[in-house]
């Protein structure tokens, strides 16, 4: 029987010191530089800020500077706001079921300072003077009157060295630099009556003043060609006191990404489930599946019936009837896109059109094309396609033999193998070109083509094998150096927003490399002048959008290899040069399958989804119990 712990090494019970308890606090509120930044700036709006100027470097871990021309705080109120648990904004537990501002625990300041070098320096409207107060790992070293404006300063320096556990958690700079200028661009179009300015490193990545509207604020940070794509929202219940106003996309402009759904509760910024699967519903049918629409929506209703304290960095709410809070707004998104296309179907006649662009840059004109050279694909590649001959029998296709794996190159990153079993076995003859005839017996829905096989019925997936061939066409072309491009007679604008233009930038050579020809034209704005020759000239701006985005979810969520590959953007140029299923012709469809059995990996798309399913005829009378 096991002796029990003598008293002497039984744990004693302590009080944590201030120091390691507000270090414990940070941990909870101050998980990241990110955290830092959305704590200081919603202080600043709450303290009646027109302006506000927002400093930091290397991702926010070395450096991190928020200025405002707020009402500051006087010398004892700057002294109190260093200690835990101190706020101006709450008095009692009840007023948590009511909040009306943006940062009320009274942890952040003294969360803050305890795991960096702090720096506050503020001063209100009644004193001549401001003042300075320095800490270092929660200790104060040093407290001193300064000359400033009124307003505060903030500097937060080497933040989590006094941690390091928590720092080498940290993301590269890249991907933490990613999350706060997303941050700051979200208080921004969420208050566009105040000033924001954004710095990295010294180099600005947007300014913008005080803005008259929404839409302004929007065209400054997301690109004009952004703001005049959108439509006006504004409903109300009187009943529930839900009030919805904002901007969101016309029908059919769509992102890759969800990232450009930007919802706000009371004017903050909210992560929700229930707001987000509600614009989904409502954007059913006036997109195409896997797209999501800009949105820029505020939602405003009591503030007792929305929970802001469910999150540690109040990133979530909670709705006291999200049933309700759904459907109000699907029914306001519904009923905005429903009145937008009605609009739309009046005759023209009896409509006068305008265009209205940023700067008063003149209209342009829809891109005339020059005649479409036809895409060269030498005989060996993947892609390349040849007539089918007769074969005898009606609907017959001729298959080509598969590269043989020795033929594939081995500095082509390919997605997981698909399916083990082989594909129906054919008989090749001296000009490696199958005698076996598949008839095409037809089409299935918009998807899928049946064939009579020789072992059964081979169900080709259209859409997933036009993919691998144009996939294996693009790298084929552009290791040998014959990518085709056409020159547009007029060239078609593009605008990005100031934080991916710089990711552009960085990866120009890339879609260079595909066939395009982008050219500067003015700060942040592009000319395409060329295309590559299989590219509907009308989907090449939502292709380099398409890009951009792909490009910004991978520098913020860290994953490695952020930077873009021409096997990335060329698996994303594929899934843009699918034609409409039910435009195949038969003799299309039996090109197709021509074209894919010529491929190396003819099994998978490039995301590794199965291009055709065969079912064979013992599977079949299996099925039927050998009838």
């Amino acid at each position: 029987m096991p002796s029990s712990p003598s008293q002497s090494s039984r744990p004693q019970i302590r009080i944590l010191s201030d120091r390691v308890a507000n270090q414990i606090a940070a941990g909870e509120v101050i998980e990241r530089p990110v955290a830092v930044v959305k704590e200081l700036v919603e202080n600043s709006l709450d303290s009646g800020a027109s302006r506000i100027e927002v400093e930091f470097k290397n991702g926010g871990k070395s450096y991190i500077r928020v200025e405002d021309n707020g009402c500051g705080m006087s010398p004892d109120s700057a002294m109190l706001a260093l200690e835990r648990h101190a706020t101006s904004k709450i008095r009692e537990a009840a007023d948590l079921l009511q909040v009306g501002t943006f940062g009320f625990r009274g942890e952040a300041l003294p969360s803050i300072a305890s795991v960096s070098k702090f720096t506050l320096r503020t001063r209100s409207d009644d004193l001549e003077h401001g003042i300075e107060l320095r800490l270092s790992g929660g200790r104060l070293l040093d407290r001193r009157e300064c000359g400033m404006p009124v307003g505060t300063c903030i500097e937060v320096a080497h933040l989590f060295n006094s941690v390091p556990a928590r720092r080498k958690f940290l993301k590269t700079e890249q991907t933490e630099a990613a999350h706060i200028t997303y941050l700051t661009r979200l208080c921004a179009v969420a208050h566009p009556e105040v000033g924001f300015r954004v710095l990295d490193n010294g180099r600005e990545l947007f300014k913008s003043p005080a803005c008259k509207d929404l839409r302004e604020r929007v065209g400054e940070i997301w690109g004009f060609s952004l703001a005049n794509d959108l439509i006006e929202v504004d409903h109300t219940d009187p009943s529930t006191g839900l009030q919805l106003k904002g901007l969101i996309a016309r029908p059919g402009i769509g992102r890759a990404t969800r990232r450009d759904m930007v919802t706000m509760v009371n004017h903050r910024p909210v992560e929700s489930r229930t707001l987000g699967y509600g614009i989904l519903d409502a954007y059913h049918g006036y997109l195409t599946k896997g797209r999501y629409p800009p949105t820029f929506l505020f939602l405003e209703m009591p503030t007792d019936a929305v929970d802001v304290n469910v999150h540690p960095a109040k990133r979530e709410v909670r709705f006291r009837d999200e049933g309700m809070v759904r459907r109000f707004l699907i029914e306001a998104l519904t009923q905005t896109l429903e009145k937008f296309q009605s609009s739309r179907r009046v005759p023209e006649s009896s409509v006068k059109t305008s265009s209205t662009l940023p700067h008063g840059k003149a209209e342009v004109a829809r891109p005339a094309v020059s005649p479409r050279p036809q895409l060269h694909v030498p005989s060996h590649s993947p892609g390349a396609t040849q007539p089918a001959e007769d074969s005898g029998k009606p609907g017959a296709v001729q298959l080509p033999r598969p590269a043989s794996k020795s033929e594939a190159s081995p500095s082509r990153a390919e997605p997981p193998a698909g399916p083990e079993t082989p594909p129906t076995p054919v008989a090749a003859s001296a000009d490696g070109v199958s005698t076996v005839d598949w008839r095409l017996i037809g089409r299935w829905g918009r998807r899928y083509a049946l064939f009579e096989s020789p072992r059964g019925l081979f169900v080709l997936h259209l859409r997933h094998a036009h993919e691998r061939v144009r996939y294996e066409a693009m790298l084929s072309a552009e290791e040998d150096g014959e990518v085709v491009t056409q020159r547009l007679l007029v060239p078609i604008p593009i605008e990005f927003e100031p934080v991916t233009d710089s990711l552009f930038k960085e990866n120009r050579k890339i879609v260079q490399r595909g066939g395009f020809a982008v050219e500067p034209f003015g700060r942040h704005f592009y000319r395409i002048e060329a295309i590559p020759g299989w590219l509907e000239p009308g989907a090449a701006e939502q292709l380099l959008r398409d890009f951009v985005d792909q490009l910004r979810d991978r520098a913020g969520s860290g994953a490695k290899g952020a930077d873009a590959s021409f096997q990335r953007f060329a698996q994303l140029a594929a899934s843009h040069a699918v034609r409409r299923d039910d435009r195949l012709t038969d003799e299309a469809v039996r090109r197709l399958l021509a074209d894919l059995w010529r491929c190396q990996n003819p099994h998978t798309n490039p995301l590794g989804k199965a291009t055709f399913e065969e079912i064979t005829e013992s599977a079949l009378a299996k099925r039927f119990q050998g009838g």
